[in-house]
């Protein structure tokens, strides 16, 4: 009997140790985070239990760092995917522990009828907070101190292990790949929390794979233009511009917007085409040099690399030139005579104007033909007004019409040049008539809709709303345009993973993704609703080939409900009502 008990208490003492985490867990080295400069010191964590609690959460939910989340445990997830697409869940995990390690780990997905997807096809990712604004005024200068700060969960570290740290909430963040080549069926994983010291936690994963399937990003339709600024990136990392280590490091973050559906290029021809409003000013990527004999010389070297660059990547739809109308109309070139950069002032229209575009028009062109490039580049301008682009396509027309432009209008100018803009992107909640829209559509130019900092509904700050980045990919194609445009892709503040604040505008307004390849809640979301935009396409499409009336009435009928311009109470339910409607009509 003695030798039974002994028998009994080994068992049971191994089977508790094998529920606990003995073995120290390693955690991934990160970078350090801000003080919160609005913690909540109100908030009572002593009414939970202690050790490590987690729960699935919408991806809709952004959380505060020092507040304790009051929601229902959920432990598993469940979604319908093409295959193809991108899925994305979201864990919320908290203690009042001093500091509790986690390690992420997923299992393969596995289906009913044996078949095996890779755990490599999902992504752990630690959430790390970084400190905010609100949007106040929008647009405007600001002093830090006249604005409500905050932190907020926003940046995606590349680690899946963390150091959860007493009184606060720490998400964590899953991608899932899906492959175009899986077989439909219904897969399930584990998701497993290993926690030092205390007992494992295991969420179920599970999605459905339907029948219909997303091309690669490349093959997408949705025009996708996110101003691209390379020097932001030689600077905050303290390299050389165009040197190797600044090549390597540009890599992977631009890799990361040709994944989104990337098209257009975004090329500085001269210096600071928009002032100095950046942190990181632009510089040109084509050196121009005026000889003493009056004569011009160009090197494109900087521009051809680039521009391979980024095709090699994938983006090569539209090359965007900034620009033959900058802000303020300067101009800078290499004065040999005076053996100095010299600035010039030239509107379109003046002579000097004219001096500084004709010869450059006249190589450039003859340049780009070389290199096959010469029907897909645009002279690019940003919110210029009437008078000064009509200046320009004056002299466009007459020396290079081949190119036509991309425009940013704000100026609802777009019907005085209606056969130059060949990529022209209104202010959100501006409209293209249908006559001009069915016209410009007929003819192969682009027309798509832009936000920036006046835009406090929909917009990708980092205190917006995360469903607004989902919505703006519905809004895009429920509104009849071709995709979408945002000024700044990676145009860093001084110090963009602890703070997102700019001199002038809402805070995140200048960049959607962080250093060395760091993506965003905002830029998975964003990327998300252009995903939804694709499978929206390619179903009336479907639906209309094969004679599916009905169906197709049904979709159109979902998609209005997003053509608004102000946000509804609960839009991650009018969100997830879409998604729905997909699911069903891809079943057919």
């Amino acid at each position: 009997m003695k030798h039974l008990n002994l028998l009994f208490f080994i068992i049971v003492s191994v089977i508790i140790i094998g529920c606990q985490q003995k073995k120290p867990l390693q955690i991934s080295a990160t970078y350090l985070e801000p003080l919160d400069p609005a913690p909540n010191s109100l908030e009572n964590w002593n009414v939970i239990e202690n050790g490590l609690h987690a729960s699935i959460v919408p991806i809709s939910k952004r959380f505060v760092k020092s507040d304790l989340p009051k929601i229902p445990i959920e432990k598993n997830w469940t979604t319908n995917v093409w295959k193809g697409e991108r899925a994305s869940l979201q864990l919320a995990l908290w203690s009042k522990d001093s500091i509790t390690k986690v390690v992420a780990e997923i299992s393969d997905f596995k289906s009913e009828t044996g078949e095996k997807l890779p755990s490599s096809i999902a992504q752990s990712r630690f959430v790390k907070y970084v400190i905010t604004d609100e949007f106040a005024q929008g647009c405007g200068y600001r002093k830090p101190e006249d604005f409500k700060a905050s932190l907020v969960a926003d940046a995606l570290d590349t680690v899946s292990s963390y150091a959860v740290k007493q009184f606060e909430t720490r998400p964590l963040w899953i991608t899932i790949n899906i492959p175009e080549n899986a077989t439909q069926g219904t897969y399930v994983s584990t998701l497993k929390l290993l926690i030092e010291g205390q007992k494992t936690q295991s969420f179920t994963l599970s999605f459905n794979v339907l029948p219909k399937t997303l091309p690669p990003p490349t093959a997408w339709k949705f025009h996708l233009d996110l101003w691209q600024n390379p020097y932001a990136v030689a600077r905050y990392h303290q390299v050389e511009p165009w040197s190797k280590k600044h090549w390597e490091l540009l890599t992977p973050l631009m890799k990361e917007l040709a994944d989104a559906g990337q098209k257009v290029i975004t090329v500085s021809l001269n210096k600071r085409p928009w002032g100095g409003q950046t942190f990181d000013p632009f510089d040109s990527m084509i050196k121009w040099k005026k000889k003493v004999d009056g004569t011009w010389e160009y090197d494109f070297t900087i521009f051809d690399n680039w521009v391979e660059f980024m095709m090699n990547l994938g983006i090569k739809n539209q090359i965007s030139c900034y620009s033959m109308v900058p802000w303020g109309n300067e101009f800078y070139y290499f004065d040999e005579t005076t053996n100095q950069e010299l600035k010039v002032k030239a509107p379109p229209g003046s002579k000097e104007y004219e001096q500084l575009w004709i010869p450059f028009l006249t190589k450039f062109k003859v340049h780009l033909k070389t290199k096959g490039w010469n029907t897909i580049t645009r002279m690019a301008m940003d919110e210029r007004k009437p008078d000064e682009m009509k200046a320009m396509f004056n002299l466009l027309n007459t020396y290079a019409p081949e190119f036509g432009a991309s425009f940013a209008d704000n100026h609802k100018s777009y019907k005085l040049y209606p056969n130059q803009l060949k990529d022209l992107s209104v202010a959100f909640g501006a409209t293209i008539d249908e006559e001009d829209l069915q016209l410009r559509k007929q003819n192969g130019y682009i027309s798509t809709h832009y936000v920036c900092c006046s835009d406090k509904f929909p917009n990708v700050f980092t205190f917006s709303d995360p469903s607004e980045g989902v919505f703006i990919g519905w809004y895009s194609i429920a509104a009849g345009f071709d995709g979408f445009l945002r000024w700044a892709y990676n145009s860093w503040v001084e110090n963009p993973l602890q703070d997102s604040r700019f001199r002038t505008w809402p805070a995140g307004d200048t960049y959607l993704v962080y250093p060395d390849a760091r993506s965003s809640i905002r830029f998975e979301t964003l990327r998300e609703g252009i995903e939804d935009a694709e499978k929206i396409r390619i179903l009336r499409q479907y639906l209309s080939e094969n004679n599916k009336i009905e169906e197709l009435k049904e979709l159109n009928k979902m998609v209005e409900k997003f053509n608004i311009t102000t946000k509804p109470p609960h839009l991650d339910h009018l969100i997830l009502e879409g998604k729905s409607t997909l699911t069903r009509l891809s079943k057919l």
